[in-house]
């Protein structure tokens, strides 16, 4: 089982020993009962979102109840904390990895490595926890099941796009499972290797899509974003006001908060960079902090602190965009134990380190004075890197299916960098089982989030 502090697994052991024990816990935790979910007696989705609230930033709550309410999959992008709740009295295998903790369809996209190449990978690390690799499985299948019930796809089309996410996350596990420990660290998914690996067998119309789709997050870089949220003012580049998406911390607060807001932020840089290592400090410090502004992002994260902060090179031509995004207590340490990492924005940095194949290279931590005398942890990573996510609401059955393949496999690596993929895959066997129980699953799961999402709306 993996080590939270550090990554590390069993692998000393005899691997068929350890496919031995992956098969032995069938008897303990069938295969087809994976599936088998049955909602609690006094279940309260709406219960549980009202926690998350009462910590959030009241003016933002109404935001995250709109994003949340207008479908049944934005929903169930918000509801990683009733779902963790849903899994908690399940029978659990055991085989523990560091789980994603919040590993839908949507959290799943590119963005550019520090060598440059442009990878599909996990994206958003808020709730990563080590637990049971099939909670991570059991949050993807029922993703796609929702989103393909938003798109209006048929049962057989439905069947065969989470199908198609299991087999190819067991198919991934077997690989894993014989390759050197090195192999798998260093395996990714690049673009070029989706064209070759999943579109040689697509139609044109998915081809040009997808290509379309890498042109779009080439161009979404720091220049980008130079243009579409800064303005250049008489006393330097500003963030513009784009309320309530984007609003600038002068514009929040008056000016002798908002000067003590900036100062905070400016220590709270100087102490994040000595969770860099030596050489990106150096990079970093080419860089000096100008301005701040909040940014609303995503659905789940809807209502935490989150600020973009601009840094400038040697001028405006050379930007560097830098989120600050409050980290809280993973949904999943309610009910699998409290992280071991003093702090929840070393936690998620960690987590990402461990699990990603291509980590931003200013992915740090540190805590933040709040003006209202409360300190909180945050995490830092660049705000955008060539980076791109999946058009559901322009997916066919096809892409979708295809999707579902390219996440499936991705999710296996994850889990088997961290994991016990030997035993992992032997507990998996050939996936006929598992996807039978977890097709079942996506579909009773489904119908609970559309129940939830009618009551919360």
């Amino acid at each position: 089982m993996p080590n939270e502090q550090d990554g590390r697994t069993d692998s000393a052991t005899d691997p068929v020993e350890r496919s031995r024990a992956g098969r032995a816990i069938r008897s303990s935790v069938p295969r087809a009962s994976i599936g088998a979910w049955t909602p609690a007696d006094g279940r309260d989705p709406n219960r549980v979102l009202a926690a998350q609230d009462a910590a959030r930033d009241p003016d933002l709550v109404p935001l995250r109840h709109a994003r949340m309410g207008a479908s049944p999959f934005s929903f169930y992008r918000g509801a990683a904390a009733v779902m963790a709740a849903d899994l908690a009295p399940m029978a659990r295998t055991g085989l523990e990895v560091q789980l994603c903790g919040d590993a839908h369809l949507a959290n799943f996209g590119v963005f550019a490595s520090p060598d440059r190449a442009l990878v599909f990978d996990l994206n958003d690390f808020d709730e990563t926890h080590p637990g049971p690799f099939e909670w991570d499985l059991l949050r993807l299948v029922a993703s796609f099941e929702v989103a393909a019930r938003d798109r209006g796809f048929d049962d057989p089309e439905r069947v065969r796009i989470v199908t198609g996410s299991v087999l190819s996350y067991v198919s991934a596990m077997r690989q894993f499972s014989k390759m050197s420990h090195l192999d798998v660290w260093y395996d990714r998914i690049t673009v070029e290797d989706i064209a070759t690996r999943w579109g040689a067998n697509a139609s044109r119309d998915v081809v040009r899509r997808f290509q379309r789709n890498v042109d779009k997050a080439r161009s979404k870089d720091r220049l980008r974003a130079f243009s579409k949220l800064v303005d250049t003012t008489d006393a330097g580049p500003r963030f513009r006001s784009d309320p309530p998406v984007l609003v600038p911390a002068r514009d929040m607060f008056a000016p002798a908060q908002h000067q003590q807001l900036m100062g905070s932020i400016d220590h709270a840089f100087r102490m994040y960079r000595r969770t860099l290592s030596r050489d990106r400090r150096v990079l970093l410090d080419r860089y000096r902090f100008v301005d701040l502004a909040r940014k609303v992002v995503g659905v789940g994260s809807v209502g935490t602190r989150c600020w973009v902060a601009l840094l400038v090179g040697d001028d405006e031509s050379d930007p560097l965009f830098l989120q600050v995004k409050e980290a809280g207590a993973s949904v999943l340490e309610a009910h699998l134990g409290k992280s071991k990492y003093p702090q929840h924005g070393q936690r998620v940095v960690e987590g990402q380190r461990l699990i990603q194949s291509s980590p931003d290279v200013f992915l740090g931590w540190e805590q933040v004075d709040g003006l209202d005398g409360t300190t909180r942890d945050y995490y830092f990573r660049q705000l955008w890197d060539w980076k791109g996510s999946a058009d559901l609401e322009q997916m066919t059955p096809e892409t979708m299916a295809m999707y579902a393949s390219i996440c499936g496999r991705c999710l296996a690596r994850a889990h088997a960098r961290t994991g016990d993929s030997v035993a992992i895959a032997a507990y998996l066997g050939k996936g006929r089982t598992m996807t039978a129980s977890l097709v079942e699953f996506a579909a009773r799961y489904a119908d609970q989030t559309e129940a939830d999402h009618r009551a919360f709306s």
